[in-house]
């Protein structure tokens, strides 16, 4: 019997250490010890303003197609619009011949040209004599624009109700005579524009008394 009982002390021993460790594994930690979740920072300026932009662009889009389809319905713009697009539709009708698409793709070529021309060469010349004006720049912009415009337009019309663009003869002579006056016009405009400068530069006459 006492040969045993160090073995049974030691088993009791053992076990209630046991005991203690999975009554410690099981507690729940408070809840001051857990881990605590960071706030979500606030969105930032940029973004506010970024939401804002794209909350107004979206509300302005929807008051347009209202609006629009508003105007879509009343008869009273469906008779406006007609009275304009009619005579329009009358004088393409008269002009729907080859030599007028031919006239037409000449005079956008020009344009096309001419305010190319201005907008980058001329301009760099005005800036090398010391001047500058952003009403010539915005003016001539606009007018390359319209010119681009144009000359698509005139294409398409061409291609849809004359023979001009199944001719190569005339779209390249048309596109020839546009390419000299457009440069021809570009020389015109430089030379006002550098006259331009030039008085802008030169100092006001004192009276004499």
């Amino acid at each position: 019997m006492s040969f045993h009982f160090p073995r049974i002390v030691l088993a009791f021993v053992l076990a209630m250490t046991g005991l203690v460790y999975a009554q410690d594994d099981s507690v729940p930690p408070s809840p001051g010890d857990a881990p605590q979740k960071a706030a979500p920072a606030p969105p930032s300026t940029g973004d506010q303003w970024k939401q804002s932009e794209e909350k107004l662009a979206a509300q302005t889009k929807e008051e347009v197609a209202k609006i629009a389809k508003t105007i879509d319905q009343d008869p009273r713009a469906k008779t406006a619009a007609a009275g304009i697009l009619q005579p329009i539709y009358a004088v393409a009708e008269s002009l729907a011949f080859p030599a007028f698409h031919w006239l037409a793709f000449a005079l956008m070529s020009a344009g096309v040209v001419s305010f190319t021309l201005q907008l980058v060469l001329g301009k760099l010349v005005v800036l090398s004599r010391m001047g500058f004006s952003l009403k010539e720049i915005i003016s001539d912009a606009v007018s390359l624009a319209i010119s681009v415009f144009g000359l698509v337009l005139t294409t398409q019309a061409a291609a849809e109700n004359s023979t001009f663009t199944q001719s190569p003869a005339a779209v390249i002579s048309a596109t020839v005579v546009g390419v000299v006056a457009g440069v021809v016009l570009y020389s015109w405009g430089q030379a006002q524009e550098l006259e331009a400068v030039a008085g802008r530069s030169r100092p006001a006459p004192t009276v004499k008394k």
